[in-house]
C-alpha cells in the first residue's frame, strides 16, 4: 500500500492497517535499515501513574498519609475581631435637641 507524508510530516495509515492492528491512538516508531517501523502502544493511564510515582520515589505508606492529610477537617483561622475606635463619637443630634439648642439662645 501507499501512503504519502505531507508537507507537515503527518502521515495517514490506510483504513486496513489501522484495522489489522486495532484500534490504538499511539505507535512507538523507529528507523532501521531505511524503513520506518511503527509499533501499535496501548497507554494505560494507571501504568503511567505507576511509573512517575516510582521516579519521585514514593511509596504506599507516602501516598496513604497524603490521603488522610488530605481528608482531615481543616482548622479554619479565627476571625479577627474588629478593631476598637480609638476616637470618642457623639451621637447625631436629633430634631428636639436642634430646636432647643436654639430656643435656649433666644
Amino acid at each position: 500500500m501507499l501512503a504519502k507524508i505531507t508537507s507537515k510530516n503527518q502521515l495517514t495509515l490506510p483504513k486496513s492497517v489501522t484495522q489489522a492492528v486495532g484500534a490504538t491512538e499511539y505507535f512507538d516508531v523507529e528507523a532501521r535499515a531505511g524503513q520506518i517501523i511503527l509499533t501499535p502502544v496501548r497507554i494505560q493511564r494507571g501504568d503511567a501513574v505507576r511509573a512517575k510515582l516510582a521516579e519521585l520515589n514514593l511509596t504506599d505508606y507516602d501516598m496513604a498519609a497524603a490521603v488522610a492529610w488530605a481528608r482531615a477537617p481543616q482548622a479554619t483561622p479565627a476571625m479577627a475581631a474588629e478593631p476598637v475606635a480609638s476616637y470618642a463619637v457623639t451621637p447625631a443630634k436629633t430634631n428636639k435637641t436642634v430646636a432647643k439648642e436654639a430656643q435656649t439662645k433666644t
